[in-house]
């Protein structure tokens, strides 16, 4: 097939990285080609060589890596018939930089980080097309604020001005999209955009480059590991597994008639809705875990105690911001986070609590654990010493029952010192609890390790020297150290791939089953929710819009939130495609679009949490009947 076809064709291209004086090769003769227009999805592990691909594409391989074979041919729209060698062109040449944001552009993975924190949104993005285009201060500024106005921020004058900690993850990634966009590049590639983001601001953000894409009539490379996005997305697939093509061709070929065993192990690895009870996720590898003595028995009091294990009644948080003046003058905002939160945790059950970035999921986790003091509300733990007020615990009190609760946090990596080895920060609870010896630590040390499938001789090495899964495991295993009965995850697979998530999660329930656990389970992704909870909380603004078993919940969610966020979350089947326009029109936490029943006026505020079934509460105006909810 002639090149004159395609945008871009990469021809048995191979990277290498010098380790050590020899070199390692990460991308080992991958082949693909994207057409004009359309978009290529390359889906993979972590690890795969999918970034180390899209970065040679752009001619920004680390300095430590190089091209050491193979073509990148590139043909502009804009040229007669010229085709480019990427490969061979120098990383700093003129060449490379004339194509480098300009005719290809990138969108990263972690906007925080991409984003510079000392300069504004709109300076950032108007140095991108200034670099590339000869344009007016003035003329600068205009095209600016209509490409933010393009990618629809509120208010693309004031968004200008703005600097990238005062927006929320999605205009973050609206103003990378911006950043990206601004000089109408042939070829856009797009490393996980959405992996940060909860489903109704992917939704948004999918939306947003499917609009831009189909004006500007521009090629997207899609990389990612979520293939619910690639099955909305993308026109074709190619499936990457350790450097390696494992698998390519038309989305409809790869979703509906699946060749490799690579690719078939990833489509069972995603969990989905319509998975049967007790159905397990197919993870690549399994953990081979084992329960040792310290560990095997149950930790739970007996089933005869029917008291809830953690009662958490009226919690409120509410922060402060202030903006200052020159002349020490100040402006007060105050952010309600959490609002009259009350929730019930059983015994040996898992309670999923979701809701958007924002909602105060992580404000009731804190509040819980103690580490931020609500403004008022009770939290009461109930176990076999008795009932304990937790927030009114201080000093040795507080300590001794530090042990009953444990929180598994979001980042591994960053949750994890990096200058303590996996002995040290396993040993360190136990140290501070005073629990045993020396050597009866190190010997709980190594059960913990073979506890979450970890080989006990890796305790000497640091965090860096792990992958992200055997990161998360090393910390849940510090997580239980100190035998809890209560387990808080925060968000615990959401930086992971498919096949990691499904290792953790299946870890995580067969560990509940083992030593009867109790877990609060915070996550956005409804749909690993509904693999692990027994019953689900639905969070909005601070406030518990609906709670439900999770068969009920799925089956027949009441309130308008919960249906927005159902409806966003994405299928990894082209029989069950996103309305992104409409998803994208409507924002699930509108209070406005909700209607009467639903909603608070200023004439009349009363909201109310009806129990419409067994179990089954919704937050509605006190107006409102049973009945009217139940047809």
């Amino acid at each position: 097939m002639s090149v004159q076809t395609d945008l871009i064709r990469v021809e048995d291209l191979r990277v290498a990285f010098m380790l050590h004086g020899s070199p390692l090769e990460v991308v080992k003769g991958i082949s693909f080609r994207i057409k004009p227009g359309s978009v290529v999805a390359l889906v993979g592990e972590s690890g795969s060589g999918k970034s180390v691909t899209a970065q040679a594409l752009l001619g920004i391989l680390p300095r430590s890596a190089s091209i050491t074979g193979g073509e990148i041919l590139f043909q502009d729209p804009e040229t007669d018939g010229q085709v480019v060698d990427i490969a061979s062109l120098h990383r700093d040449s003129s060449d490379m930089r004339e194509l480098r944001g300009s005719r290809i552009s990138m969108i990263f993975q972690e906007p925080m980080t991409s984003l510079s924190p000392l300069h504004t949104i709109g300076n950032q993005i108007e140095e991108a097309l200034t670099l590339h285009r000869e344009v007016e201060k003035g003329d600068a500024r205009r095209v600016t604020e209509e490409m933010l106005g393009l990618v629809n921020f509120p208010d693309p004058s004031r968004a200008y001005d703005m600097y990238p900690f005062e927006l929320s993850g999605g205009l973050r990634q609206r103003a990378m999209i911006a950043m990206a966009m601004i000089c109408r590049p042939a070829l856009l590639i797009a490393d996980e955009p959405t992996t940060a983001l909860d489903v109704t601001v992917q939704a948004q953000v999918l939306h947003q480059l499917k609009e831009l894409q189909q004006k500007l009539n521009m090629a997207i490379l899609l990389i990612t590991h979520d293939l619910g996005v690639v099955a909305n997305m993308a026109d074709e697939v190619v499936v990457v597994y350790h450097g390696e093509v494992m698998e390519a061709g038309p989305v409809d070929a790869i979703f509906n008639n699946p060749g490799h065993p690579y690719l078939k192990a990833l489509l069972h690895a995603v969990p989905h809705f319509d998975m049967k009870p007790g159905e397990r996720l197919q993870s690549i590898r399994d953990i081979n875990y084992e329960i040792g003595p310290a560990f095997g028995h149950k930790q739970n009091e007996s089933a005869e105690n029917d008291e809830p294990l953690l009662k958490i009644s009226n919690l409120r948080k509410t922060f402060v911001t202030k903006k200052g003046g020159f002349f020490g003058a100040t402006d007060e905002n105050t952010l309600v986070a959490v609002d009259d939160f009350t929730l019930e945790i059983k015994r040996g059950e898992c309670l999923g609590l979701v809701g958007e970035s924002g909602c105060g999921k992580t404000t009731v986790s804190k509040m819980i654990m103690r580490a931020v003091s609500p403004d008022s509300g009770t939290v009461e733990f109930n176990n076999a010493s008795g009932k304990t007020d937790v927030l009114g615990l201080a000093g040795s009190e507080l300590k001794r029952f530090r042990p009953r609760m444990q929180m598994v946090f979001q980042d591994p990596f960053s949750s994890l010192s990096p200058r303590m080895t996996v002995l040290n920060i396993l040993r360190e609870p136990l140290i501070i609890h005073e629990m045993g010896n020396e050597k009866e630590r190190l010997a709980k040390v190594t059960e913990l390790m073979r506890l979450v499938g970890l080989d006990p001789r890796f305790l000497n090495r640091y965090p860096h020297s792990f992958s992200g899964g055997q990161r998360q495991r090393v910390g849940i295993a510090r997580a239980l150290a100190l035998n809890p009965d209560l387990l808080l995850c925060d968000e615990p697979v959401s930086a992971l791939d498919v096949s990691v998530q499904a290792q953790i999660l299946n870890l995580l329930k067969d560990l509940q089953s083992e030593l009867g656990l109790t877990y609060l389970f915070i996550s956005h992704n409804l749909a690993v929710i509904d693999y692990v909870a027994d019953r689900i909380a639905v969070m909005c603004k601070g406030k518990l819009v609906e709670t439900a078993p999770r068969e009920v919940l799925f089956k027949n969610p009441v309130h308008p939130y919960t249906q927005a966020l159902l409806k966003a979350v994405p299928y990894a089947d082209l029989n069950r495609p996103l309305d992104l326009a409409t998803l994208h029109a409507g924002g699930a936490s509108n209070v406005e679009s909700w209607g009467p029943k639903f909603n608070a006026t200023p004439d009349a505020p009363e909201l109310t949490h009806l129990e419409i079934d067994e179990g089954h509460k919704v937050l509605v105006h006190k107006s409102v009947d049973a009945m009217e909810l139940r047809t």
